[in-house]
């Protein structure tokens, strides 16, 4: 008899890096809803709205045929987009601030515009809205993820896992995230793997290749930790680690619940979207520690 997915835990990149980094905020991100509205709550800050419109931009050039990615300019996209985060929406306190953001995506959508490389070539889309995959039906767990890009390697029939980041910061070699891609690209469409790449769009022109991981290492390590998550959402415990203080990671979305927040609209998923009124978003810059 099939599994119901409806009844399972569902646990993806970004909800295990919650996870990993504090309980409590893994809750109030992936599993609190405001009891006046029945919706998730979330934090928008310039960093995201940064990665976010510049994913978009180079996300949906996946989906037209090579010869027509760039009928439409770019740049034109990217201020189309762009007006979905501006002012508050995004988190900025100020016009100047959005500016510097603004003109930090302008330059690497640019970038892509002079040296496509991968973007410019064939790709494989995955045919799913949400890809996902059992990762144990025994444990009832799903794992679920996007995946910026997928380059098409024609001389061996398979994929080239490309993820595109707006960070200053280099992601670092113990990040769960190409382990995920791995095992989502695998499970999700039918072409092997044959190599893993980041393109850090603000430092480099090209993407840089990275070692893949081994794919049972990565399937037992992301299912060791997701069993964690299951059991924690059981018991209904997640404490924080520095105790009842709460840490940097879950003392915002605690603000948030006690009233601090200004609510600016919702997501795409339909989660209330709130900005804090503190230095903290500068704060996230400096951090970058979550980049899309």
């Amino acid at each position: 008899m099939a599994k119901d997915k409806y009844k399972a835990v569902w646990v993806s990149h970004s909800s295990i890096s919650d996870f990993l980094q504090c309980p409590k905020a893994y809750y109030l991100k992936n599993v609190y809803k405001d009891p006046n509205t029945g919706n998730k709550i979330k934090i928008i800050t310039p960093a995201l709205s940064l990665g976010l419109v510049v994913h978009n931009v180079i996300e949906s050039l996946s989906q037209l045929p090579v010869d027509k990615r760039f009928q439409t300019p770019l740049l034109q996209k990217f201020n189309r987009e762009w007006q979905k985060v501006s002012g508050k929406r995004g988190g900025f306190t100020d016009s100047d601030q959005e500016k510097e953001y603004k003109d930090r995506g302008e330059r690497m959508i640019q970038k892509v515009v002079k040296n496509p490389g991968p973007v410019g070539g064939l790709a494989v889309k995955i045919q799913m809205d949400l890809p996902h995959f059992w990762l144990s039906e025994e444990d009832e767990i799903i794992l679920c993820g996007k995946v910026d890009w997928l380059e098409y390697l024609p001389d061996t029939d398979s994929v080239n896992i490309i993820d595109f980041k707006t960070s200053r910061n280099k992601e670092e070699e113990s990040s769960l995230q190409l382990p995920i891609y791995l095992l989502l690209v695998e499970n999700c469409q039918k072409r092997a793997v044959e190599k893993a790449s980041y393109w850090y769009l603000e430092t480099e022109d090209e993407p840089s290749e990275v070692k893949l991981p081994e794919s049972e290492e990565a399937k037992s390590e992301v299912l060791r930790i997701a069993q964690k998550i299951k059991l924690a959402r059981q018991l209904e415990m997640y404490d924080c680690p520095e105790g009842e203080k709460g840490c940097r990671v879950c003392q915002d979305l605690q603000r948030v619940l006690n009233g601090e927040g200004e609510l600016v609209g919702q997501d795409e998923y339909g989660a209330d979207v709130y900005v804090l009124p503190s230095n903290r978003q500068q704060e996230e810059e400096n951090r970058e520690g979550v980049v899309l």
